[in-house]
């Protein structure tokens, strides 16, 4: 026997169970989906047909082009299957291009992220920053092209470097030789692209609240640990796109070699200076274009290796404020 206001077992047994909030939630996004579904997709729909006729669509015919002898529009295409590939991998000018593109990616990256991080360390309480840091963006304003024209004019062997180590009693060097003309095309791009990359972390940097800097001054923290603690891993996010924008970028240089070693002087820049880019333009411009595709896919293969690597290495635990 019960009392006839007390719930007996049955009642509680059939008695609906109160839903989480999360349930609840759940079953109104639910709801709304489709309403959002269909505006979404009248916006997303003419960015993806535009994306796949200019990039996907052409990518495709790249790749099939590779596999193709073909000396151009106007010329039958004939199959080759992988023997483009194998012809481009075989092929020493193609290797050292290779080698070359490599070696910029990786020793260029580490020239302009270390002035980069120099610069956030100095720049963040300097005296008219604003203005050092226009003044080093202006290069990434300037063409490519003009920068290795004018590097190569300084450079050249009667040119202005030369002339000066000569009024100073030292050698003339061969800038442009064999053995330093790679080189000197890689520092004149880190030049070039450092103020981007400044820029772009600066306003990460700028992004911090001043007062964890005081915190850990008067911690006894000096510049350099405050970088490492504070303005690092706040800016991290940031230098990981960087990163990647950096990668990309170097794996596409060509202006700057062609305008650096062939303005009027030569036909063609020499082997030791030249960047896959720089190789599948001579191949295309041979009339080959099934090389010059092969050599396409394989830069694109690099950069898709490179861009993950660099998304792993520079994969860390996100560091919020709040």
């Amino acid at each position: 026997m019960t009392a006839s206001g007390s719930p007996t077992s049955a009642s509680l047994l059939s008695a609906p169970t109160p839903e989480p909030d999360a349930v609840m939630r759940l079953r109104g996004n639910r709801r709304f989906r489709p309403a959002r579904e269909r505006v979404f997709w009248p916006f997303l729909t003419p960015t993806l047909v535009l994306y796949t006729a200019l990039m996907v669509l052409p990518s495709l015919f790249g790749f099939w082009v590779s596999l193709q002898r073909w000396a151009g529009p106007g010329d039958v295409m004939t199959w080759r299957g992988w023997a483009n590939y194998q012809a481009v991998l075989t092929n020493d000018a193609f290797r050292g291009s290779f080698v070359n593109t490599l070696v910029l990616a990786v020793v260029g990256g580490v020239a302009v992220f270390t002035i980069t991080f120099l610069a956030m360390v100095v720049l963040r309480q300097a005296l008219g920053r604003a203005f050092i840091r226009a003044v080093v963006f202006l290069p990434i304003i300037v063409s490519l092209v003009a920068i290795g024209i004018a590097i190569g004019f300084l450079l050249n062997p009667n040119g202005i470097v030369n002339t000066m180590l000569e009024w100073v009693g030292l050698p003339a060097q061969p800038w442009l030789g064999p053995q330093m003309v790679f080189g000197c095309i890689i520092a004149g791009f880190v030049w070039s692209s450092s103020g981007f990359y400044i820029a772009l972390l600066m306003s990460a940097v700028d992004a911090i609240p001043p007062s964890l800097y005081e915190d850990s001054y008067l911690a006894g923290a000096t510049k350099l640990q405050q970088f490492r603690y504070v303005t690092l891993p706040l800016s991290w996010d940031v230098f990981s796109v960087a990163a990647v924008l950096w990668v990309v970028n170097s794996l596409k240089v060509f202006d700057i070699v062609i305008a650096f070693t062939s303005g009027g002087a030569q036909t063609s820049p020499p082997l030791q200076a030249r960047t896959v880019a720089v190789q599948q333009y001579l191949s295309i411009g041979a009339t080959d274009m099934g090389a010059g595709a092969a050599m396409g896919v394989v830069l694109m293969v690099l950069s898709a290796i490179l861009v993950v690597l660099v998304r792993r290495l520079t994969r860390r635990e996100r560091v919020d404020l709040a």
